[in-house]
């Protein structure tokens, strides 16, 4: 408990630290004076911060706790320590329906994006849960990962058979945080009101984790409280995709990285969990912006570096 009173103020600290740097950093690079004077209407910088910077900072931070979040939600389901959306397919499942919307039905408004990914996500859980059935922590990962590849390959297929309007989506596939502003974070706010409902699932999930027999001699129906869990889960994880494109691993490393901080306990680990996703993210895209300016790298090229060895690592204590 010492230590959890401990981590509570210092990830605190650095979310506010995050978010102050990514309001500095950008192609002007502001010093504290010249943000406070960039808050006055009046200022040349205003509109780059107020239209830019800031809704850029408040999805960085909305994503990738939702990332987070379905990553400890899909982990504690099928108690599976290699589960996240983007191992197992679901986040570029996700991605392929969305993206089949912008390249077959360019006019589509940016809203139903997030309705497209979800039935992506669905049906990418559906496929991998009847080819898995129910079999050890690799087997899934395995699985997962030959889908992504499958999902990927068919989202190739539609770039190269749509040259005319594959700006776009191409853009979005990296995984950027580039041009979005307050139409995305409008689209985010009603979804992203699944953050807190999660909170109300950490006793089923913490009764799954004592198993299935355990868990209904306490008055939880498994099955039942995994669909709930799952569906909220893939839910989180559609919406990021749909906003962000498929920013990979946060969801897999922000839930191992919280449980060493905080324990297994879903009442601390999940909202801890969303605060580290959130850092996570927020500091991929300062770093996106600040390591070859004035070009930006794509934020999910940066959580690909950090998270590849990490899955890695996982995997060969999993074995």
């Amino acid at each position: 408990m010492k230590r959890v009173s401990l981590v509570t103020p210092l990830l605190l600290l650095l979310l506010a630290t995050g978010a102050l740097l990514s309001l500095r950093y950008g192609s002007e690079t502001l010093s504290l004076s010249q943000l406070r004077q960039a808050l006055d209407p009046a200022s040349d910088r205003h509109f780059a911060l107020i239209e830019y910077r800031l809704p850029r900072l408040l999805l960085a931070l909305l994503v990738g706790a939702a990332l987070a979040a379905s990553g400890v939600l899909v982990q504690g389901a099928i108690r599976n320590p290699l589960a996240s959306p983007e191992i197992l397919g679901v986040n570029h499942a996700a991605g392929l329906c969305s993206v089949a919307g912008l390249l077959l039905f360019p006019a589509l408004p940016v809203v139903w994006l997030p309705l497209l990914a979800l039935a992506g996500a669905l049906l990418a859980f559906w496929l991998l849960q009847r080819l898995a059935g129910g079999g050890a922590p690799l087997r899934l990962a395995l699985l997962g990962v030959a889908l992504t590849a499958l999902y990927a390959s068919l989202t190739d297929y539609l770039l190269l058979t749509r040259p005319l309007e594959v700006g776009q989506a191409l853009l979005w596939l990296t995984g950027s945080l580039w041009g979005r502003g307050w139409p995305f974070v409008q689209i985010a706010a009603p979804w992203l009101l699944l953050l807190p409902l999660s909170l109300l699932l950490c006793r089923d999930l913490d009764l799954l984790a004592l198993g299935e027999e355990q868990a209904a001699t306490l008055g939880v129906s498994p099955p039942a409280a995994r669909r709930r869990i799952l569906l909220l889960a893939l839910a989180l994880a559609a919406i990021s995709v749909a906003l962000c494109g498929p920013l990979s691993f946060i969801g897999l490393v922000a839930p191992h990285l919280t449980r060493r901080l905080v324990g297994g306990r879903h009442r601390l680990l999940l909202p801890a969990a969303m605060a580290v996703g959130a850092l996570l993210l927020l500091l991929a895209d300062l770093l996106a912006r600040t390591l070859h300016p004035p070009l930006e790298l794509p934020a999910g090229v940066l959580t690909a570096i950090i998270g590849t060895p990490w899955f890695f690592w996982l995997l060969m204590r999993t074995r």
